[in-house]
């Protein structure tokens, strides 16, 4: 074990910065959110207080290690990102470009069933009942076109 400052820390293929501490420097990692982070820290009884780059290379593989699989150290269901998988019920947690490809293909599913929410992203409109009579309209022209005739009235 390495009792040296390390200044730059590299966890789940992302390097973080060893100078802030704890749970915000794992906050950087896609996926991860300051309550799961602070969550984790607890569970493996992390002094809370300490700089990334204090921790020791042991400290480092068990946060690793969490941030595989958050629920076998205790970590409750809802503070996981993927929730009741629709193929196989199971809880899991994925962060990073894992996040990503989960992400692309459950939209993609939902788009090959044709489901509303399917058809929303297909359109790239608003998903989760959010107005769209004045917000969203991705860079058309707002208000009144200029030059157009005024009609008078008599």
């Amino acid at each position: 074990m390495s009792s040296e400052f390390k200044h730059i820390v590299r966890i789940a293929g992302k390097d973080l910065d060893g100078t802030k501490k704890v749970a915000v420097a794992i906050t950087d990692i896609k996926g991860v959110s300051h309550n799961l982070a602070s969550a984790i820290i607890n569970a493996l009884k992390i002094d809370s207080r300490m700089r990334l780059g204090a921790l020791s290379d042991g400290q480092i593989s068990e946060i690793q290690e969490c941030l595989k699989d958050p629920s076998k150290i205790g970590i409750p269901a809802f503070m996981l990102n993927h929730k009741k998988a629709p193929e196989t019920g199971v809880n899991s947690h994925y962060i990073g470009s894992d996040l990503d490809f989960v992400l692309k293909t459950e939209i993609e599913r939902e788009k090959t069933l044709m489901s509303w929410r399917g058809v929303r992203h297909s359109l790239g409109l608003k998903v989760r009942g959010q107005r769209t009579r004045t917000t969203g309209r991705k860079g058309r022209a707002v208000g009144v076109k200029k030059g157009a005739p005024v009609l008078q009235q008599k």
